[in-house]
């Protein structure tokens, strides 16, 4: 009907509501990735601010997309392991917050890591859209030239990557050198130590040893009696940490 309020409306979306969807199917990612365990549609249309109807329709966008995305209405939906995002979404303080941590892996971390921390310098500029891509090279955080990695690194990743134990030989602040079976757990980077966190089997408790006080490590052929997450977890409990330091 000419003249009538529906000559206004367009039938294609405009750039703002792509944008926007855009922006909701990413944060509905975000939502599942942060859940190891099926999240009810309900749950997320609250917590993105949408209509259960949408959750709907946009999980079924991006299950056409190649998100692995199980579960079903009623059920719950949860996101399968190893799925990743493209960095194409990034914010400015985002990709600050990445440059930064690759820089600090590049100069702290062994050859395998400082590797993957240039290549993953390179691959984020690549793909910055174009107000963004100089922040490589002119981004304000930057990371002092350090002392290098920590002696026995490759090692004690390797170890804790394939959950074996290890032979450390150690010696303490007093000089007083050890040696000891222990499953490592994780290694903390701090202002002036790296250190492992691992469990002993001689103080059958968590134990603290500094990169530079390890003399020696070796892998032994032993798996870990329990699963690392499971150490992980009771590690961080003993000693109050949250699930995000």
């Amino acid at each position: 009907m000419a003249g009538s309020d529906t000559d206004c409306i367009s039938v294609r979306p405009d750039r703002e509501d792509r944008l926007t969807r855009a922006a909701r199917l990413l944060d509905l990612i975000q939502a599942l990735r942060r859940r190891r365990r099926p999240v009810a549609a309900a749950q997320l249309a609250e917590e993105l601010g949408v209509s259960l109807r949408t959750i709907y329709r946009d999980i079924a966008t991006l299950v056409g997309q190649g998100a692995p995305i199980e579960g079903a209405a009623g059920l719950g939906y949860v996101l399968k392991p190893g799925f990743f995002l493209p960095p194409l979404m990034f914010t400015e303080a985002e990709v600050d917050a990445i440059l930064l941590g690759l820089r600090l892996a590049a100069q702290r971390g062994d050859a395998e890591l400082a590797r993957a921390a240039l290549d993953g310098l390179a691959k984020i500029a690549a793909m910055l859209p174009d107000d963004l891509d100089d922040l490589p090279q002119t981004g304000a955080l930057l990371v002092a030239p350090g002392s290098g990695a920590p002696p026995h690194l490759p090692v004690l990743r390797a170890a804790i990557r394939a959950e074996r134990k290890l032979r450390l030989w150690y010696t303490d602040r007093r000089a007083a050198a050890t040696d000891r079976v222990v499953w490592p757990v994780a290694i903390g980077f701090f202002e002036t130590a790296e250190v492992l966190a691992a469990w002993c089997e001689t103080r059958r408790d968590f134990l603290h040893f500094r990169l530079d006080r390890i003399t020696a490590a070796e892998p032994l052929a032993d798996r870990y009696p329990r699963r690392r997450r499971v150490l992980l977890a009771e590690w961080r409990a003993q000693e109050e940490i949250d699930g995000q330091a």
